[in-house]
């Protein structure tokens, strides 16, 4: 499970209606017929209309500055197995969102206790993703693509009488970048608005920055989990707790789902790494023999080569580490896609 908060802007400044936002989510639905549409939805309501979604959003900024942002973006992205293990059910994704939701709510550190029929939101499930720009794969082919590009362009030219060259061996030479080039999906070289191959549902929520009374503010980017200050004479509490919410996501999702959370997909797994690699490791290698054996095979998906009879445990630990290192860098490039 991964998941991203962020506030949407537009270059250096903060979006001032989510519109554009809404529209850019609406375009799986331009081709599909009525039936086959994902429409948003609510806490409570299975389909509301983008126009509502925009004119809810937009009216409910009161107080909010220019340089504040007006709403949140979470995009959930469930991994190829959890995907899996609900058979890629939208009506499950969509009553797991709501349980999300009442996580997100619960984060906050507030004098009163925030409730998901608190939130004002709105969420939609994609099915599609494509590569991007910035996508590892993308980055990684881009040379070899710029060099056949480069090639290609030397045989028109030939073809033209304006350069002089054999076109069969600059065909040879495009041919031999392709083979070179590390990252390719059906045959074809891995680039910028392809669409992803294999299960890519992940769910888009749109959070007000105001709740549903548009009275008070809910900030998820708040710096701290939990903090207190004086205001007009009372004590206030404020923060958001992310470590609690994304724990909350996995065991929520897990809970809905009755899906079999290995220790190395999970966030706390996934934080041990980054923070402590040793100890993470060390976690690891303590697993029963099946859910060892399982994180091994997770492991290896992301590209973590493990030697399978360790000969020197320092030297090993050592080895797998860096490798992890690089397994989980490659995992959060893949777009399965954002991490925590």
């Amino acid at each position: 499970m991964y998941l991203t908060i962020s506030a949407q802007k537009i270059g250096s400044t903060y979006n001032s209606s989510v519109g554009n936002y809404v529209d850019y989510l609406e375009k799986e639905n331009e081709d599909r017929s009525p039936e086959h549409r994902e429409e948003f939805f609510d806490q409570e309501n299975d389909s509301v209309s983008p126009q509502t979604v925009i004119d809810e959003i937009d009216a409910n900024t009161a107080k909010l500055r220019q340089k504040d942002p007006k709403f949140y973006s979470i995009v959930v992205s469930p991994n190829k197995r959890e995907l899996n293990a609900i058979g890629n059910d939208p009506n499950m994704l969509r009553e797991y969102t709501r349980k999300l939701m009442e996580d997100y709510a619960k984060s906050f550190h507030r004098n009163q206790e925030v409730k998901a029929e608190n939130l004002k939101y709105f969420a939609k499930i994609e099915h599609e993703r494509t590569y991007r720009g910035f996508d590892r794969q993308v980055q990684e082919n881009a040379p070899y693509r710029g060099e056949i590009a480069r090639l290609r362009n030397e045989i028109r030219k030939v073809e033209r009488g304006e350069s002089i060259g054999n076109i069969n061996e600059l065909e040879k030479r495009i041919k031999e970048q392709e083979r070179l080039a590390p990252h390719k999906q059906n045959g074809q070289l891995v680039a910028a608005g392809m669409q992803k191959e294999g299960p890519q549902t992940h769910i888009h929520i749109i959070v007000s920055r105001r709740d549903v009374t548009n009275t008070y503010t809910l900030s998820p980017m708040a710096k701290h989990k939990a903090s207190e200050v004086e205001l007009n004479g009372k004590t206030v509490k404020r923060g958001f707790d992310r470590d609690s919410f994304y724990q909350s996501a996995e065991k929520t999702f897990d809970r809905t789902t009755g899906f079999k959370r290995n220790y190395v997909e999970s966030y706390v797994g996934r934080k041990a790494h980054a923070k402590e690699p040793g100890k993470f490791f060390a976690k690891v290698m303590g697993l029963p023999t099946k859910e060892k054996d399982m994180a091994f095979k997770l492991l290896k998906t992301m590209g973590v080569k493990a030697p399978s009879i360790p000969t020197n445990k320092v030297q090993i630990a050592a080895k797998i580490i860096k490798a992890l290192g690089k397994g989980f860098d490659k995992a959060r490039g893949t777009g399965e896609d954002m991490g925590y």
